[in-house]
């Protein structure tokens, strides 16, 4: 189990394994679905950040290579008015020009 997991997450991982191997599933298909269930589980309640709002790529890397999630949440911190209906070279171009 993962250190971020608390022991309710824990009971509840080996509540949901037990119950898919009962139903037939492979030992790996039920810990995969416990698992999968588990983290939605602590997203829905906030527990786990988000993956599309976490940093804004390297820092040295060319922007092209940043996802557009990266570039987003740089253009969020430079201000970038109409960041969320840009395209990625859209958002590149606004970058660039804001410093």
């Amino acid at each position: 189990m993962p250190k971020a997991w608390s022991r309710g997450d824990e009971r509840q991982y080996e509540a949901i394994r037990e119950s898919e191997l009962m139903r037939g599933r492979s030992r790996e298909r039920a810990a995969e679905i416990a698992g999968r269930t588990v983290n939605k589980q602590r997203r829905e309640e906030g527990r786990t950040p988000r993956q599309r709002s976490q940093g804004t790529g390297n820092p040295h890397a060319p922007l092209e290579s940043r996802t557009v999630d990266e570039l987003y949440n740089r253009a969020r911190e430079l201000h970038v008015a109409g960041r969320s209906q840009m395209r990625k070279a859209e958002l590149i171009t606004a970058i660039r020009s804001r410093g």
